[in-house]
């Protein structure tokens, strides 16, 4: 009986197995089916390209995209392109387009990018002034100046000589340490402003000193602010001063309101003259 028994588990076995090996060879035997999907080339940057760069063969690869989900602009060729100046930055594998290239005649460099009318003022900065290392290409900042409009050192004032200025580049350069042979490392800025503000920042930085306030990209506004001089700063104005600007600031009182109680019309009246007697009588 047992021997039945195992003898019947024994061709369940092989069947079974049998059966899974003849399957696994005629999938394996199935021709596999591809869907071509239809591509187009798009050149795109092979590694992380700065404002100005000059486009190089090297920084450039072209890769296969779907057809039809391309970017608007873009470029199949790396020939097409090869010594074009970049307006913006890009990144890693991003597609080059067009809105993103300066024109063949411009070349590169920072030129390209400085809008019509406009025009690039580089500042010297330190880590305090460029707002600890937080200034980047792309962001907006106040600059805010102090200087003395005289010689006296109480006429000191800060104010915020410019408003809402684009940042163009921010980093590093060389330059002699005076009369030591040894370059010295110094944080440079470069603003993008009109000729008008050029001028004051130009003034500002000679001046006197400047400072860049960092600010929000989505806030446009500009405030006008009266500056700020050092006695106001440290609460020491001057006795006179204070009382005026005390005066000034005090709410008036309100001036009494005066009512005038309208008079009455006076009422017809008769004169009766009866011998050497006069007498008026009212009519009512």
């Amino acid at each position: 009986m047992r021997s039945r028994i195992f003898a019947v588990l024994a061709i369940a076995v092989l069947a079974g197995g049998g059966l899974a090996y003849g399957t696994y060879n005629f999938m394996q035997n199935q021709p596999v089916q591809t869907v071509n999907t239809p591509t187009q080339p798009v050149v795109v940057a092979s590694i992380d390209l700065q404002l100005g760069s000059e486009l190089k063969k090297e920084d450039l690869q072209v890769v296969q995209f779907p057809a039809g989900k391309t970017p608007e602009g873009t470029f199949a060729k790396v020939d097409e392109i090869v010594g074009r100046g970049l307006i913006v930055p890009i990144v890693k594998n991003e597609p080059i387009l067009k809105a993103k290239l300066a024109s063949k005649e411009a070349g590169s460099g920072l030129p390209p990018v400085i809008p019509e009318g406009m025009r690039a003022v580089s500042v010297r900065v330190n880590e305090i002034i460029g707002v600890a290392g937080y200034v980047l290409p792309g962001n907006r900042v106040d600059v805010v100046a102090t200087a003395s409009p005289t010689d006296a050192r109480s006429d000191t004032t800060s104010k915020v000589v410019l408003s809402n200025v684009q940042v163009l580049t921010a980093g590093t350069r060389m330059e002699q340490n005076g009369d030591q042979s040894k370059p010295v490392q110094v944080t440079v800025v470069t603003l993008l402003v009109y000729p008008e503000q050029a001028e004051r920042l130009a003034l500002a930085s000679t001046e006197g000193k400047i400072q860049l306030a960092l600010r929000n990209p989505l806030d446009q506004g500009a405030p006008a602010t009266p500056g700020i001089k050092t006695s106001g700063l440290m609460g020491t104005a001057p006795a006179s001063v204070r009382q005026s600007a005390s005066a000034s600031s005090r709410p008036r009182a309100a001036q009494p309101v005066t009512q005038t109680v309208p008079t009455a019309a006076p009422l017809p009246t008769v004169e009766m003259i009866r011998g050497d007697k006069r007498a008026t009588e009212v009519i009512r």
